[in-house]
């Protein structure tokens, strides 16, 4: 135990790296039990909204602390739906972006850029928070699609105001209508991504709303914090490690080989996870449907091979698949390049990032942790003649 002061106030405090189990905020939104893989939003099973809900819904529910009624929710829609057009000076200024930049941070540029068009901060009016949240869930949609088309040098796809939002996006990134079944599957894979507690980036937005700043300055801060390796982007490694497998013969070398290097197995093992992640279960229904209905894929029995293996090796350290393990062989399929996983992470996750932003606001406190000092006292300055 150490004392350390901020301010006038002495505090006991017990350094903990990367504030590992110590909680950061109370909060209603979404519980894990990783012992026995429970997610739920607001208290519903992350099952039950996968197999009944739609993303919308979900988000919905999320950021407004119930299920809407069935004009509440065609309301909701037809909001997002108005609001999916980005303004042509956005366009421009994304037409700028170097053609090699990554999706992630082109996304972060032009959701902070957002805040310019709509600067009033009224974090007390109920219709500003709703207008926000509107413009927030409809538009970064549309501007991680038309980032993938200018990156070609080609003119974004307009949206389609006849779609879902998930087929709306497909359609945007492809030019081509996805089927029945391609779009349920995307916007499964939306519920199943808008939230999950206390992360990363969405520590990052709690703290950057907790300075009262504007809430698209809060997205584009989590999705900064989502883009780093560590936490967004392990879909997108996923793939490539099924594709330098190669084949199922090759599953058991590449595994041992790993393992003697004490390296991860990407995909698996998580914080909070001690069995199967119950997203990935999900998203590993789904992927057979895909498959079933548009043809397998050949990486897909490696993946289920590797499954069988890591749950051998690695079970009794709970260590089992995590979401990302399969997302990335269904996003594939759906034809979304693999740099975009990332952002279509974003995508799903603005919902939870704009639920924690709308609970901070109503008990808002300024985050101001302490911090352990390791440095020296009463140094003496040396002149720099004397260095």
């Amino acid at each position: 135990m150490t004392e350390d002061s901020v301010g006038n106030n002495m505090i006991a405090c017990e350094y903990q790296p990367g504030l590992e189990g110590i909680p950061a905020a109370q909060s209603s939104i979404s519980y894990v039990d990783g012992q026995k893989g429970i997610l739920e939003y607001r208290g519903i099973r992350i099952e039950e909204l996968a197999s009944k809900s739609t993303f919308l819904e979900a988000a919905y529910l999320l950021i407004w602390g119930e299920l809407p009624s069935k004009n509440e929710l065609y309301e909701f829609q037809e909001e997002v739906r108005l609001h999916r057009r980005i303004k042509y000076s956005i366009r421009d200024m994304m037409k700028c972006f170097p053609e090699t930049g990554h999706p992630m941070d082109a996304l972060q540029a032009s959701a902070a850029a957002l805040g310019l068009f709509y600067s009033k901060r009224a974090l007390d009016n109920p219709k500003y928070i709703r207008e926000a949240v509107v413009r927030l869930l409809a538009k970064i949609p549309t501007m991680v699609a038309a980032f993938k088309q200018m990156r070609k040098g080609d003119d974004p796809v307009r949206p389609r105001d006849d779609l879902s939002y998930a087929a709306n996006f497909l359609y945007m990134l492809n030019e081509q209508e996805p089927t029945p079944l391609e779009a349920h599957v995307f916007d499964v894979c939306l519920t199943l991504h808008a939230e999950h507690t206390i992360n990363a980036s969405t520590f990052s937005a709690l703290v950057t709303a907790s300075t009262l700043t504007d809430p698209y300055a809060v997205v584009a801060s989590a999705v900064g914090t989502l883009a780093g390796p560590l936490h967004g982007g392990a879909n997108e490694e996923v793939i490539t490690m099924l594709e330098t497998i190669g084949s199922v013969d090759n599953v058991h070398p590449y595994l041992e080989e790993r393992l003697q290097r004490k390296e991860r197995i990407m995909g698996c093992g998580h914080r909070v996870y001690k069995v199967k992640d119950p997203r990935a279960t999900i998203l590993q229904n789904l992927a057979e449907q895909l498959f079933k209905e548009s043809g397998t894929d050949k990486y897909y029995e490696i993946a289920l091979e590797l499954e069988k293996a890591v749950e051998e090796k690695l079970g009794h350290k709970g260590i089992y698949p995590n979401v990302d393990f399969y997302s990335g062989l269904v996003y594939r399929k759906l034809g979304i390049p693999s740099d975009l996983f990332t952002p279509v992470f974003a995508i799903a996750r603005v919902a939870g990032w704009l639920a924690h932003w709308k609970e901070q606001l109503a008990v808002n406190r300024i985050f101001r942790p302490t911090q352990v000092y390791t440095g020296t006292h009463d140094s003496p300055y040396i002149p720099i003649e004397a260095r």
